[in-house]
């Protein structure tokens, strides 16, 4: 999917696009990132950059996005997050697009926010800490915003994930998985099921979240950690945000670290009870699962293909020891 043919026909559409913010169609223009939706650097009149995130068809509708991008504004004029303006099309809207292939793919701005990954060298855990205080006035924010009217968002409940109305994919289709490995993450569904419908979906414990506040989306700039990608945004358990937190990395010892470091920061701006940290393993084995299976039906990405089998067997051997610990 992603060969230079189709980056070409991209950046085509994309570039008949740019006149709706005011852009020449012949500015200079630069692929950032390429997942499910596409990510380009372009250079304004002005000489300030924009960030325009070209959307796969068939994922979000128009509403659903300009619905992310009102919260965005919101947690922007409140003061909440340091987060990226969205930019408005000359006639103020907050979408544009372009037809590719029979699909409209849909195109949203962004001013450019300076930054930097955080990196496996740096404290993570000191920006883990400034993360769960961040999380922290999210949530609480999504608690008290009177959202507007036509406000859509998905919700990332246990169907939504693992269950009978996957977003991502069934996780049984995970890369190289086998039968006995198919019957382990059965057994783990099951107990992860119960797990969270047991916990509930109250008011205090299930909104608004991010959904991705993975290293990806995170930019350093100093002292300064900045949000980005709002893409997943949807209404899920609000100790989820941490478990999405360390997407992809799951596995990796310093993880206990990391959690503790944005568990204390949370609770300094936010409560959390202990049924809530109980919660932290479920989570971060719904989460993993929820991966195993988007990598099998993204195959295509180039994150997926960087993952791959390897990921499925680590998410067997996690499996296997929370339902030790934990069912």
């Amino acid at each position: 999917m992603y060969d230079d043919a189709f980056l070409n026909r991209l950046e085509a559409g994309l570039r008949s696009a740019l006149p709706l913010w005011g852009l020449a169609a012949d500015a200079l223009l630069r692929l950032l990132t390429i997942s499910e939706n596409a990510t380009f650097l372009a250079e304004a009149p002005s000489g300030d950059a924009v960030v325009l995130r070209v959307h796969r068809p068939d994922y979000h509708t128009s509403d659903e996005i300009r619905s992310e991008l009102a919260w965005v504004d919101a947690l922007r004029a409140d003061g909440v997050a340091p987060t990226p303006e969205p930019i408005r099309t000359v006639d103020g809207g907050l979408l544009g697009g372009f037809e590719d292939d029979g699909a409209v793919r849909h195109v949203a701005a962004f001013a450019f926010m300076s930054g930097r990954e955080p990196e496996p060298g740096d404290d993570l855990a000191s920006w883990y800490a400034t993360l769960g205080q961040i999380t922290a006035r999210l949530h609480g924010h999504a608690r008290v915003w009177g959202r507007p009217d036509g406000f859509r968002r998905k919700t990332w409940d246990f169907d939504a994930m693992l269950g009978d109305r996957p977003l991502w994919g069934d996780w049984r289709a995970g890369l190289g998985l086998d039968g006995p490995g198919r019957a382990l993450l059965e057994r783990t569904a099951e107990a992860l099921k119960r797990r969270v419908g047991a916990y509930g979906a109250a008011p205090e414990r299930f909104g608004l979240i991010h959904a991705d506040l993975r290293p990806a989306n995170l930019l350093v700039d100093g002292e300064r950690l900045g949000l980005i990608d709002f893409d997943d945004c949807g209404f899920s358990w609000f100790m989820y945000d941490f478990a999405a937190s360390v997407s992809f990395m799951e596995h990796e010892p310093f993880i206990p670290e990391l959690q503790e470091a944005w568990l204390s920061a949370y609770a300094r701006a936010a409560p959390v009870g202990a049924e809530d940290v109980a919660m932290m393993p479920a989570f971060l084995m719904l989460r993993r699962m929820l991966l195993t299976a988007w990598i099998a039906s993204h195959a295509e990405t180039p994150t997926a293909q960087s993952m791959g089998v390897p990921y499925t067997h680590g998410t067997l051997a996690l499996a296997e020891r929370y339902l030790t610990r934990h069912a």
